[in-house]
């Protein structure tokens, strides 16, 4: 029996995810990836953009990620697509983020130079870490949060940051000092419960 060709993809945009989705599952319609392409590329491009703060590693992360659902879309059975691509999407990029933090000798720590002295967990309490150190950057208001990332994730200069920011070079200075001090106040606990094991 001759297959059916694929759909234009103006007819497509009157289907919902869910039917797309079983067209490229179940029809192997190629033209199906393209659709959720254009209907959800720039709202992963968005949000890896929110995660990752720079562009070029947000535009490589979506399309990693499409390249991910050619395959995933046929391994899970998805009920609402969008809110499931957004849990892809965030996981994606807090294991990139994870993946740019320095590990030494089985633990992990921020950078040297944001003055940490005690020592951090073992690497087997490392989940739990990077989930207080992701939820104590949240708390930092939108401009110490954004030095913080640019400093220390992306190895920005000072100067580098202020291009990006439009911040001068004296407010991100600041940004930084006060986020670091946020930061240790934040993760205080974590050291204190440390000590105490």
């Amino acid at each position: 029996m001759k297959q059916k060709p694929p759909l234009p993809l103006s007819e497509y945009r009157k289907l919902s995810d869910e039917e797309v989705i079983h067209r490229y599952v179940h029809r192997h319609d190629a033209q199906a990836m393209n659709c959720l392409y254009e209907r959800y590329s720039h709202l992963v491009l968005g949000v890896c953009f929110k995660y990752l703060r720079e562009s070029e590693a947000a535009k490589d992360a979506t399309q990693q990620i499409f390249i991910k659902l050619l395959e995933d879309l046929k391994r899970f059975e998805i009920i609402r697509f969008r809110s499931w691509l957004l849990q892809v999407v965030r996981n994606h990029c807090l294991m990139q983020l994870r993946q740019s933090l320095p590990v030494v000798k089985n633990t992990i720590s921020l950078p040297e130079n944001m003055e940490f002295e005690e020592e951090w967990h073992p690497l087997t309490e490392r989940e739990v870490l990077l989930q207080e150190l992701e939820a104590a950057l949240d708390s930092l208001n939108e401009a110490q949060k954004t030095c913080i990332a640019l400093f220390y994730i992306q190895k920005l200069t000072y100067s580098g940051i202020s291009l990006n920011t439009g911040y001068s070079i004296s407010q991100v200075k600041s940004y930084i000092q006060n986020g670091r001090r946020n930061l240790k106040l934040k993760l205080a606990h974590l050291i204190n419960t440390a000590e105490k094991e």
